[in-house]
Parts: C-alpha cells; structure tokens; sequence
C-alpha cells in the first residue's frame, strides 16, 4: 500500500501480442489499485530530458515583466506563463506556490476553429529563447505519441477496440506543461504547498521530475504516501476523463505537491486529453443493471472548461 507500481512498457514497442497482454494486465492492475504508476522503457531520451530541463530553469530565470510577455490570464485558448499563485487547486488552501508555462496542439491563427473562437484552439505562445520552440513542439509530439502507446493497452485492459482512443485524439487538447516550485521558505504562509490536493482532469498524465522529491499520492486507506522520482521514469497518473469513461472501474487519485525544502523543484508533465467534442460517456462494457453509469454524457473540452473555471480566478472572472 506505501509503494506505486514499476511497469516496464519496453514490450509495446514490439509486436509481440503475449507481451502486450501482459503488459496491459500491469496496467489494468495499477489503474484499479492506484489510479497512478511509474513506467520505465519508454522512447523518450535521457539528452531530451536534459533540454528541457535547461530550457525550463532559462525561462524562469527569466524577469517576470519578461516571462508575462506570455501571460496566460491574457489569452483565450490557456496558453503561456501562469505566476505564482495564478493556480488554486485546493480550495481549502492557499493558491499554489509554483509557476508554470502551458503549451498544446498548435494551431495557426487563420485556423477556421481559431477563427470561429473555439475554446482551447489556437496558436502557442513561446518565449524568445533559442532553439526553443523547435524543441518543445517536437517533445509535445513525442509525448502525444507515448500517451497514445499508453492508451492502446489501456484499450486493451478495458477489452474495447485497440484503436478506440487513437480515434479520439485527433487534434487533441492534450497540455505539456513546465513547473518551478520555489523552495517552501519562500511560501505565503504555512499552509500554501506547491500544489494542492487535487485529481487531474483529463484522460491520462505523464510526468516527468526531477530530483527534488515532493509528489505524494492518496493511497485507498486515504493515507498520502511519497512518490520520489525513480531515474529514467514518468509518473503515470489517470484523470477524471477516464474515470468516467471506466465508471470508476479506473481511479482519479488525489495527489499534492508539497514544495522541497531549500531547493527548486521542477517537473513536466503532459495531460494527454482528447479532441474537444469528443463525448466522455460510460464504455458499454463498464456498466451492467447492478452497476448503472455514473456520470452523465459530457465532452471534453467542456468538462475541463468546468474544471479550469474551479481552479482559474481568470477563467471564472471571464464567464462571469
């Protein structure tokens, strides 16, 4: 109960059925205990990791007056810079004492789904770093293709078609994000942590961090147990999209960060969400006559406009 799975997904690179299935078991059996897992023997390398991070410390590096150049509250579509306190994902608590930079599926302005103002459509916004922007989208891609690769023996866990989730993440709103975590010293108050207490929102979460340390998840006995980083890894986690998808066969656990004493913290972490209309329903073979659906039909893009309305002063202010 105090220690997350290790699963090794080197096998779904292969085409090796028996393999897969076994795999896809780990996973079925992560998800209904834990909700969360490491894996290790994905395709993303240890130098990409290293760019990124660097990146990441250059950017918050950065002045603030430089860095709100991108300010997210500024934008219709979520992206760029968030400040510190910009987040409260714990409303019990403080807003959060992090700092973050957001990025998704890039599309032009002269996009007829940017043109006809469609939520979360749009260009992204990046600083002007070198080598940046070349950087971050490739990474965005590779991470959307490793989530999709997650996905395939997840569909194959849940018995649904292997393809079912692919077809959904057509032109995605799937996130990457970038986080810096002051020391805690430097919090408002005792009771302001890195990140509050809080389930994703959408389908899946990869997660990369670094050494810090400070990741703790909500173990079935609602103790919260730490989750350190494990070289090589990504702490996998799955949203409350997939929650409703399995009718809580799958768990949304609750998770916090409580920000490292005497260092920065960074992480990376990509929430793999589909296409936006795409209808979150329960799958048919996740309910039966003593276990009925859940949760009512609702897409995407609108169940994470309703959670990015409770977490957002910005967002509520606007649909007010």
């Amino acid at each position: 109960m105090n220690q997350l799975p290790i699963i090794d997904i080197a096998p779904l690179y292969a085409d090796e059925p028996d393999a897969w299935r076994e795999v896809a078991a780990q996973i079925d059996a992560a998800c209904r205990e834990w909700g969360f897992f490491y894996i290790t023997g994905h395709a993303i390398s240890p130098v990409r990791i290293k760019s990124l991070l660097d990146a990441a410390k250059a950017f918050f590096a950065l002045p603030d007056a430089e860095k709100l150049k991108i300010d997210i509250t500024q934008t219709r579509h979520h992206r760029g810079y968030g400040a510190i306190a910009t987040e409260q994902l714990d409303p019990s608590k403080p807003s959060d004492l992090k700092e973050t930079f957001d990025m998704g599926f890039h599309m032009a302005a002269d996009h007829p789904e940017v043109l006809a103002e469609k939520p979360l459509r749009g260009p992204n916004r990046h600083p002007q770093l070198p080598g940046w922007e070349a950087l971050l989208e490739h990474h965005y891609q590779d991470m959307q293709a490793l989530a999709q690769t997650l996905l395939r023996a997840i569909a194959m866990a849940l018995d649904i078609e292997p393809d079912f989730f692919d077809k959904r993440f057509h032109e995605p709103i799937s996130v990457f994000r970038m986080i810096h975590y002051p020391p805690r010293h430097t919090a408002s108050s005792a009771e302001q942590q890195g990140a509050g207490a809080h389930t994703d929102y959408g389908c899946i979460t990869l997660l990369y961090q670094d050494e810090a340390g400070g990741l703790q998840v909500r173990n079935l006995k609602g103790e919260w147990i730490d989750a350190p980083p494990i070289e090589g890894s990504f702490v996998v986690n799955l949203g409350d999209m997939m929650a409703r998808w399995s009718n809580d066969r799958y768990t949304s656990t609750p998770h916090r960060v409580i920000s490292p004493l005497g260092v920065d913290r960074y992480s990376m972490p990509f929430f793999a969400e589909p296409h936006p209309d795409t209808e979150i329903s329960c799958l048919p073979n996740c309910s039966s006559a003593a276990n009925p659906p859940k949760y009512p039909p609702v897409t995407s893009a609108d169940y994470l406009l309703s959670r990015f309305a409770d977490t957002y002063a910005y967002r509520r202010e606007e649909i007010a």
